[in-house]
């Protein structure tokens, strides 16, 4: 264990991950302008194998996955009946078998949901013993990591290449512009891969780093950024994680709906924090004008917008909306106008009513 190694606080999502090494935000900086590795190893990871482990998956989740090619990543979603999430993964197609891996709290849960699907299909999930290593940084594509991962050149956007006993994809869901890897191998390989890579220039950086880059680029995080009520439409699922040109799935009518009317009742939204006062906590409700108008997701000190937090708010809310947060709503906050849907986005079903009415 490295001596400057600071622990994530237990009552955080990312108990029994480190924090940070004592310097958090050079640890961001350096995730920007060079290459970090964050041990992300809490995260749960499944496998799938047999003959009809695709045409299963794809009947039972979001995402387009019957034909998913050798090599390909992408998220995926397991809806409840009324179209709110339950599950999110990364899932990776290599080797003859089906990776998973997803929220620490939620690998039982969604591994014991997936046996009891199987019926008569020819597929086997079980639990892997699997690490996730995420890497960030430009310097990613350096001669010296690529010498180290075993690789002529990094993987491409959403697709996976093996490596000594595991793979490394290019994150889906990543930023433009970002360079984001998640090294899986062996748990037991990892010391050796954490070691293989520093050597190779590869900064040791914490869970907060990774967090703030990821709050920082609008990426919604399951059980923190999202609760019982979220359906995917709310924090820019659809796409990325949830295909509208499929078969048939469990909460597909929530889903079809929401998209043709093109009004979910929230959005998920960047907001900046006063920092001047005790920051407030994921959970929190968001007020306006007395009103509660949504809650706070994951809240973190970012190297350059200061205390920053996702939240998810009612939909129609604008950028100079006064916000207040936390316990006793003694937190001023403030939304990115970057981070708000457009507008002017009509659903299809909507535009046809609209017509029919003369409008």
């Amino acid at each position: 264990m490295n001596p400057h190694a600071v622990p994530a606080p237990e009552s955080g999502p990312d108990a029994g991950a480190i924090w940070h090494f004592g310097d958090p935000l050079g640890e961001q900086r350096a995730a920007e302008t060079d290459a970090v590795l964050v041990d992300r190893s809490y995260r749960a990871a499944l496998t799938l194998s047999g003959n009809d482990r695709q045409s299963w998956l794809h009947s039972l989740s979001t995402q387009h996955v019957s034909e998913l090619p050798e090599g390909a990543s992408t998220q995926n979603l397991s809806l409840d009946g009324q179209g709110r999430v339950e599950d999110h993964w990364i899932q990776t197609e290599l080797g003859g078998a089906t990776h998973l891996d997803t929220e620490p709290w939620r690998g039982e849960p969604l591994l014991e949901y997936l046996r009891k699907m199987v019926f008569w299909a020819d597929v086997a999930p079980s639990a892997a013993d699997t690490a996730v290593l995420s890497l960030l940084g430009p310097r990613l594509a350096d001669r010296a990591v690529l010498d180290a991962l075993g690789l002529d050149a990094l993987p491409t956007e959403a697709t996976a290449v093996p490596v000594a006993g595991g793979f490394l994809r290019r994150a889906p869901g990543a930023r433009a512009g970002q360079l984001e890897l998640d090294l899986l191998v062996p748990r037991a390989d990892s010391p050796g891969w954490r070691d293989r890579l520093a050597r190779a220039g590869v900064r040791p950086a914490g869970v907060w780093a990774y967090e703030a880059h990821r709050v920082a680029a609008l990426r919604p995080r399951l059980g923190v950024d999202t609760d019982e009520r979220t359906i995917p439409h709310e924090v820019g699922w659809i796409g990325g994680a949830v295909h509208l040109d499929k078969g048939c799935y469990r909460g597909q009518e929530t889903v079809a709906r929401v998209h043709n009317l093109g009004r979910p009742p929230r959005m998920l939204v960047l907001l900046h924090l006063d920092g001047s006062v005790e920051q407030p906590s994921t959970g929190d409700a968001v007020l306006a004008g007395g009103r509660t108008v949504g809650r706070l997701g994951t809240v973190v000190e970012h190297v350059d917008f200061g205390p920053i937090a996702l939240a998810l708010l009612k939909r129609g809310l604008t950028a100079d909306t006064g916000l207040v947060t936390g316990p006793e709503g003694q937190v001023p906050a403030a939304i990115d106008a970057d981070s708000l849907p457009p507008t002017d986005e009509v659903g299809a079903g909507r535009l046809a009513v609209e017509r029919l009415r003369g409008r």
